[in-house]
């Protein structure tokens, strides 16, 4: 029986299971997003967000790089342990938890095995800050200008607005909240 047992085994053993999490995760890590399976990615996400947290735990640089050698005990990948303290510990610094998102992506035609897709969550265009404020800063209006600049305007000296514009912005009305 397995009263209690709740970790997936993902249908290996337990050295297996470590050296695939551990190389899933460097994957994360580097290339910020990964597809795999569902149930692969589930179980990554409870190997990998801890790791995350440890790299926001050091205030001095004596806890830093005890920090650094925990986590490549875990990874045994000096790339992606660089890449976590550089790049992505500053990223989710202000972030209380929660790195990761898991998107399904359907089923996988050989196998039918479930799909997804984990990312990190600060990292992602689409959906961060970083992407509300660009699609801001590039949104245009349908309003006319101030009275002021219309008169200095002649019509003649406005641009024709082409198709391609307007497939572009409609493209980013109905972009994703």
């Amino acid at each position: 029986m397995r009263h209690g047992d709740k970790i997936n085994n993902l249908g290996r053993k337990k050295a297996h299971r470590d050296a695939l999490l551990a190389n899933l995760a460097s994957q994360l890590i580097v290339h910020k997003r990964i597809v795999t399976t569902l149930a692969k990615a589930k179980a990554l996400r409870t190997y990998a967000e801890p790791l995350l947290t440890k790299t926001k735990k050091a205030t001095n640089e004596t806890e830093i790089m005890h920090q650094h050698r925990i986590v490549f005990s875990h990874l045994q990948d000096k790339v992606a342990v660089k890449e976590l303290f550089t790049v992505v510990a500053p990223k989710i610094a202000s972030r209380p938890g929660g790195y990761t998102r898991i998107i399904k992506l359907g089923i996988r035609p050989g196998d039918n095995a479930e799909k997804a897709m984990i990312e990190l969550v600060d990292f992602n265009e689409i959906y961060g800050k970083s992407a509300q404020t660009a699609e801001a800063a590039t949104k245009r209006t349908r309003r006319g200008r101030s009275s002021g600049a219309k008169k200095a305007e002649t019509p003649a000296a406005q641009p024709a607005v082409t198709d391609a514009e307007v497939i572009e912005e409609t493209k980013t009305e109905k972009a994703p909240e």
